[in-house]
């Protein structure tokens, strides 16, 4: 690294104009610029008349030399302005000798951008008044008065590469609140000081001190914005105080990065700030840091975590100055009184991209033991190495360029050249003191006793903090951008294929049209069969045209009061449209009628001659038959997929999964379930592909990202794991679980600053999302006592305190996750839900609403679960429920595992299981031995599930996930009995489980087990309300078989039937109602189908052979 070059420099300052200038005496006074800098005066412009306009053209260059070697350097620029003052020369009167001089104003440059690596830079600087001025009365409309400055260096200060690795710290001090009641602002004046160090070259520290705090009462708040001063005194213009363009704006307590940041301490806060007494200072200063000032810097940070920023006060004494009748306030030597000290936390500043570090910090009595022990900290900046800070700084605070010499009894023990301008000791002059002298048995004079601090401790019990602000001109450690990030996403998952071009034309319009014809002659056609039967053609050439004539007329008819004839006219009208558009290029309103009818008389004829040539392409074999095949929806598949992972049939499962992803490959939902299911079967490879896949179709889709980070740490590609993470919480910063899973990856990599980083993080936005939610449930429960019911809007992780019964929450269950039964109690485990914005892994919900029909008609149209569950949560959250455990609020580790668990990502789920354990806001509830149980469950280890379910149980006894897991632990290991009285239980509650769908289904088994037929035939009845699948119907066909209820069991198993014809067991049942209405040769195709699919029942398989027997037919082989 380039070092700065140790030669004398020099930075040349040119003040070439004034502007609105005035005097004390007359229009066009006599003036002059002097600048000075760092204590010393620079030099003075000519004497300059000023025009009638205002105007002086002074043209008057000074410089400044920098030498590293004990004179002006570097850091001197960063931290001191430059003062140009403008001094009126009155005219001499008689026996006058010396020239009377009046200071008219003070301006203020700022060297800064020398540091930033700039050459030159021109500003115009205001000339602000100093009291009694005559600059101070402006006319309206008037310019306010400034001057023209230029400031350049021969070459840069800096190399580009030292400017890109050095660094430039800002320190605000705003102020302390609710300070001790012995603080008075009358009585014997007091210095109020705070200080703290920076590390800088090797052991070597900055000092910074900020002095001469104003004590206020309380009765209002500060005003924000306002502006940051110098940390300078006796600067003669009060305007010049203020630094250029640097506000203290404030913020919101919740986004600050102090301790008193949480929304209980917010009343606290209000009451301080606005009430009671404060110290107010609002000072910025700074420090200038070589890049190996910036490593020691990021060192400590990494070292000590906190840092002491000390606080206390001196008393000011009145001294005679040597000229008689004026005296100077001094501080007391002795006096170092209400010694303090705050703790900042400092790492944030090592996150990635953070700059800035702004909050409140309680302050503490000041005592060496404890200090060290949690700063690593030897010595006390005021009482040890700073003592000659506390005596030898006047009541004016830090030193100015116009301050005065010191006291001549303060001279002796030290000089003013040993000072820095504002306070603090010149780099290299302040050493730690050794360890031995921290021990001394004569501690120095003003040193408080080690083991107590009884006017430190005023400050615990006033409930004393301070509010300051660290910012560092570039973070230390760079964040990666976004562009970045969608960059190597981008590189890592291949670009999803273009899609397939849709063609045009006059061509394309007419095969349009010639499909639509098709289709619509075939539907007529089967409606014709339906009437009149289907017919062979020597059959239909016997049919005279009477009874033809007779046949379309009754065709007509029907289809006109049954709407298809309009319907018809609606499936053609866009493919007409298309034909008038590109074949006649059409697509302007007509001039006249007769060119109107003109034109429709030709479409026409050309419309009419298509359709014949289309149904002359449409040969009698391309008719289809009469059968029809219900098309199932890919909600439904997913029902399907989800029902035979339940029962541990893959193979299955991964067929209809398959099948979603060949009708709509577009669909990211569907590849998102694909690979969870793949996660099940601990295919990783396979789920990978599938994550990728869904993440090329939408490189912003958060739960894509975090899926492919998940997979990226299971197969130990942790760079690739990074991205993806970091890429989630860029794109959607208020995303829980992104920031958690970051925050886990980075305990995986022992990253523990970042990991603490992102987990602070995490639980700052699921604190604001918490707020939110306690908002909108105070405005619903103020429009429930007016009378109106509102529903609760209640997201996939949700956080209520008030019971833990589980909630149904809209579109979070069924084919929506990709877990087992046994996962999905943790959709809504102990009415833990909270109104998150952030979507479940896929939208499609598994509940479906049935509409209902005559009694024995078939249930087709399904309908979305949203319409039936705002019904059904509506009556959950307005009905009376118990009174359970309180739980714990969720914790962004239990909102976590919720995630992983849908996913089926249960390799995590342990790690994030310790964190819930040892979170102070979460511990031991009856959702985490609810997940203990269900990961068991997985394993089947019943024994430790059955351990589990009991501490959920002892937590929450009417959880009705509970009984439902306890349910399926006994279903599991065969015990039916008990499997029966838990599904009971869980379906008897007022708000049901997270899961109803496989509890009907297995308890509806087990009652057909127990021949309880008519609770079977109840228990299928609401599943095929709820949900209807192959196996709801089924269950239904069977207990009414049994209750010789003969054609309902074929209108149900008919319906399982048309959702899954591969079902032996459904051709089984169907054969056997059949047989008993003795239908031969329906009961032979379905016992042939029932032997095609190998049923594996030989108990029904029996039975259909012994009614096949008793009947005497059924069976062809007989």
């Amino acid at each position: 690294m380039d070092q700065p070059s140790n030669a004398v420099r020099a930075v040349n300052i040119t003040v070439t104009n004034g502007y609105d200038l005035k005097g004390f005496k007359g229009d066009t006074p006599v003036t002059f610029v002097r600048a000075e800098f760092n204590q010393a005066v620079l030099g003075d412009s000519s004497k300059i008349t000023v025009s009638p306009e205002g105007t002086a053209k002074y043209n008057f260059t000074c410089n400044i030399d920098l030498s590293p070697d004990g004179g002006v350097a570097l850091d001197d620029l960063a931290h001191k302005p430059l003062f140009l003052t403008v001094t009126e020369v009155l005219p001499k009167e008689k026996k006058q000798k010396d020239e009377k001089t009046l200071t008219l104003g003070q301006a203020v440059v700022d060297l800064l951008p020398l540091l930033e690596g700039e050459e030159s830079f021109e500003t115009t600087v205001p000339l602000h008044p100093v009291q009694g001025s005559p600059l101070e009365t402006t006319l309206p409309g008037s310019k306010p008065c400034s001057l023209d400055v230029k400031v350049f260096v021969t070459e840069p200060l800096l190399t580009p590469a030292q400017v890109a690795a050095s660094n430039l710290l800002k320190v605000t001090l705003e102020a302390a609140y609710s300070v001790p009641e012995s603080f008075m602002p009358v009585g014997p004046q007091q210095n109020y000081m705070v200080g703290l160090q920076v590390p800088s070259v090797g052991e070597k520290d900055y000092t910074m001190i900020f002095k001469n705090g104003n004590l206020k009462l309380g009765g209002e708040r500060e005003p924000v914005p306002r502006p940051k001063k110098w940390p300078i005194a006796n600067i003669l213009a009060p305007g010049a105080n203020n630094i250029p363009d640097e506000f203290i704006v404030g913020g919101p307590y919740e986004e600050e990065e102090g301790e008193l940041n949480h929304p209980e301490d917010r009343e606290l806060r209000n009451q301080a700030e606005c009430l009671k007494k404060r110290i107010v200072w609002d000072l910025e200063s700074r420090c200038f840091l070589h890049p190996s000032a910036v490593a020691s810097f990021q060192k400590r940070v990494a070292d000590c975590r906190l840092w002491p920023v000390e606080i206390t006060r001196v008393p000011l004494i009145v001294v005679p100055k040597a000229k008689p009748g004026k005296i100077e306030k001094i501080e007391d030597e002795n006096q170092l009184s209400f010694h303090g000290v705050a703790y900042v936390n400092m790492v944030p500043l090592l996150y990635p991209g953070v700059k800035r570090i702004r909050g409140a910090f309680h302050v503490y009595p000041y005592l060496d033991g404890t200090v060290f022990e949690k700063t690593k900290c030897l010595f006390s900046l005021f009482r040890d190495t700073g003592h000659h800070l506390v005596h030898n700084n006047k009541a004016g605070g830090l030193n100015s360029p116009l301050s005065k010499p010191l006291s001549k009894n303060l001279k002796e023990e030290r000089t003013g050249k040993d000072k820095d301008i504002d306070g603090r000791p010149r780099l290299g002059e302040l050493q730690a003191p050794s360890i031995k002298s921290q021990s001394s048995d004569t501690p120095l004079e003003s040193e408080a006793p080690l083991s107590h601090n009884l006017e430190g401790q005023q400050y615990v019990e006033a409930g004393t903090y301070i509010v300051l602000e660290i910012q560092l001109d570039k973070a230390l450690v760079p964040k990666r951008m976004p562009e970045e990030l969608a960059r190597r996403v981008k590189e890592m998952i291949p670009p999803r294929p273009p899609l397939t071009r849709r063609t045009g034309g006059a061509q394309k319009a007419v095969s349009d049209y010639h499909t639509q014809i098709k289709s619509i002659s075939r539907a007529i056609l089967n409606e014709y069969h339906r009437m009149f039967g289907k017919h062979r053609p020597k059959e239909e050439s016997d049919i005279d045209n009477e009874t033809m004539e007779e046949q379309k007329c009754q065709l007509n008819y029907e289809l006109n009061c049954s709407g298809k004839y309009f319907a018809f006219k609606e499936q053609l009208k866009h493919a007409v449209v298309k034909i008038v558009r590109e074949k006649y290029l059409k697509t302007t309103a007509f001039e006249s009628q007769e060119e109107l009818q003109t034109f429709i008389s030709e479409l026409y004829v050309f419309l009419v001659d298509q359709m014949h040539v289309a149904l002359n392409q449409a040969m009698p074999e391309d008719v289809p038959s009469s059968t029809s095949t219900i098309q199932t929806s890919s909600e439904q598949l997913r029902l399907f997929a989800f029902e035979a992972e339940v029962d541990e049939k893959f193979e299955m499962a991964a067929v209809y999964y398959e099948e979603r992803l060949v009708r709509e490959p577009q669909n990211l939902e569907n590849w998102l379930d694909y690979g969870s299911f793949c996660l099940l079967t601990e295919d990783n490879i396979k789920a990978q592909e599938c994550f990728r896949k869904a993440l090329s179709l939408n490189e912003s889709h958060i739960h894509s990202l975090l899926l492919c980070g998940v997979l990226a740490v299971l197969l130990e590609n942790y760079e690739q794991a990074e991205i993806y993470f970091e890429d989630a919480t860029c794109l959607e910063p208020t995303n829980v679980v992104a920031w958690t899973l970051l925050g886990l990856f980075y305990e995986i990599q022992n990253n523990d600053i970042r990991m603490e980083m992102a987990f602070h993080e995490a639980f700052k936005q699921l604190q604001a999302r918490t707020l939110q939610t306690k908002l909108k449930s105070t405005a619903t429960i103020q429009n429930t006592e007016e009378g109106v019911k509102t529903e609760p809007s209640f997201g996939p992780w949700g956080i209520t305190q008030e019971s833990s019964t589980a909630i149904k929450s809209e579109g979070q269950t069924g084919p929506n996750t990709a877990l087992s039964s046994l996962d999905e109690f943790l959709e809504e485990s102990s009415k833990a839900q909270s109104d998150s914005q952030e979507p479940i892994i896929t939208v499609q919900p598994l509940e479906s609403s049935l509409t209902q029909k005559s009694s024995n008609a078939l249930l087709k149209e399904v309908t979305s679960k949203k319409e039936t569950s705002k019904c059904q949560d509506s009556s959950a959250f307005f009905s009376p429920t118990h009174q359970a455990i309180p739980q714990p609020p969720v914790t962004i580790f239990m909102e976590t595992i919720r995630f992983l668990m849908k996913v089926n990502a249960v390799q995590f789920v342990h790690r994030v299981l310790a964190h819930e354990l040892l979170c102070p806001q979460g511990g031991p509830s009856c959702e985490y031995y609810l997940v203990l149980a269900q990961t068991h469950l997985l394993k089947k280890d019943f024994a430790k599930t059955e351990e589990y379910l009991q501490q959920a149980a002892q937590m929450d006894y009417l959880n009705p996930n509970v009984w439902a897991v306890k349910g399926h632990l006994y279903y599991l290991s065969g015990n039916h009995a008990e499997a029966k009285e838990c599904y009971e239980r869980t379906v008897s509650f007022v708000v049901d489980a997270s899961e109803m769908h496989f509890i009907f289904l297995r308890l509806g088994h087990i009652y057909l087990e127990d021949k309880e037929y008519e609770n079977a035939k109840r228990t299928y009845m609401q599943a095929c309300k709820r949900s209807p699948s192959c196996l709801t119907w089924l269950g239904l066909g069977i207990a009414c078989y049994r209750l010789e209820e003969l054609t309902e069991a074929e209108d149900a198993l008919s319906e399982a039937n048309a959702l899954n014809n591969c079902n032996a067991q459904v051709w089984a049942y169907l054969a056997l109602v059949c047989l008993k209405v003795g239908r031969q040769l329906e009961a032979e195709q379905a016992y042939k189908y029932t032997i095609k699919l190998k049923l594996k029942d030989q108990a029904l398989l029996e039975e259909i052979h012994s009614v096949q027997e008793m009947v005497g037919f059924g069976n062809p082989s007989f």
